[in-house]
């Protein structure tokens, strides 16, 4: 604007020397001017205005030059990887192409050893299915078996009851009663019985055998082993039939068998053997010993067919 009022002052000042025509000319030039400077300064702002769209554009661009900088260079290794991957795998498969041979040798034994262990496996199945027939089988023997048992334990438990309550008079030093091996042990003593060297029982022992016989007469399902056992000292008075203590012990066995037979036992449950002084219980080393060697054992035994039975089916 000052440059407008500079130039109509001059055109103020020069007229009186410039023409009507040639003021109106200038004035017509100055107001095209104007009109023409604010067009150019319309076109100066959208000059403007795009010159920022465009250093907008022009970031946004070296923006997404970066961005897409950084994806091409992890696409590119990405590329690296997937071309490395693909030798190494083209190798592999080169190398399989190569050994498959082999490997369908090999696939072909491990299909027969598959083969050869499946016909193992069938036949130790079968083998198994035995067995575990065989072994039920076998418990249940082995029930029947201990049940067998029990029986007999509670048999020869009974028994020994039985015997000790008809004994239940004579002093233990006399005689004793237990259960050793399945079996009742009676064991009586040579001062029960007999006189020393003598094979004849005398009445004290003659009344113990007969409450004895009494308590087992009708016990049909026992046997009973008399045994006869002596000291290791000579006999004083040998005889034809009596040589030494084996002999002794021989015919006290039979004299007492014969007294247990007459008060009412069957002689076929009884069995007489003598072991003289092969057997004792306590070393012949002093007189207390030798008297506890001097003895009878009488051994009763259960049936025990029903246990043979089942031992012989097994």
């Amino acid at each position: 604007m000052r440059k407008s009022f500079i130039i109509v002052a001059a055109m103020m000042l020069s007229s009186c020397v410039v023409s009507k025509k040639k003021f109106d000319d200038i004035l017509a030039q100055k107001i095209k001017t104007e009109g023409d400077l604010v067009d150019k300064n319309k076109e100066l702002g959208k000059a403007n205005t795009l010159v920022s769209e465009l250093s907008e554009s022009v970031k946004q661009l070296q923006q997404d030059t970066t961005d897409l900088s950084m994806t091409f260079r992890a696409s590119q290794k990405k590329l690296n990887n997937l071309n490395q991957e693909y030798n190494q795998l083209n190798v592999s498969y080169k190398n399989l192409l190569t050994n498959s041979g082999k490997l369908n040798r090999d696939i072909s034994q491990q299909r027969d050893q598959l083969l050869a262990i499946q016909d193992h496996l069938d036949q130790t199945r079968k083998q198994n299915d035995s067995l575990s027939s065989s072994l039920q089988e076998r418990e249940k023997k082995v029930k029947e078996l201990e049940q067998v048992l029990a029986n007999k334990d509670k048999a020869v438990q009974n028994l020994k009851n039985k015997i000790s309550n008809a004994l239940l008079n004579f002093k233990e030093s006399d005689l004793t009663v237990k259960v050793k091996n399945g079996k009742v042990y009676v064991s009586l003593s040579e001062q029960l019985l007999f006189e020393s060297g003598s094979v004849a029982v005398d009445k004290k022992g003659q009344g113990a055998l007969q409450q004895l016989a009494k308590a087992l007469k009708d016990q049909k399902d026992i046997q009973m082993l008399i045994e006869g056992h002596t000291d290791n000292v000579p006999i004083s008075k040998k005889s034809t039939y009596m040589e030494d203590n084996w002999d002794l012990s021989v015919l006290r066995a039979t004299s007492i068998s014969k007294i247990l037979i007459a008060a009412g036992i069957s002689p076929q449950q009884i069995t007489a053997a003598g072991k003289g002084e092969f057997s004792p219980v306590n070393a012949n080393d002093t007189p207390q010993n030798k008297q506890k060697n001097r003895r009878t054992e009488i051994i009763v035994t259960p049936n025990l067919d029903e246990l043979f039975k089942i031992l012989d089916v097994n």
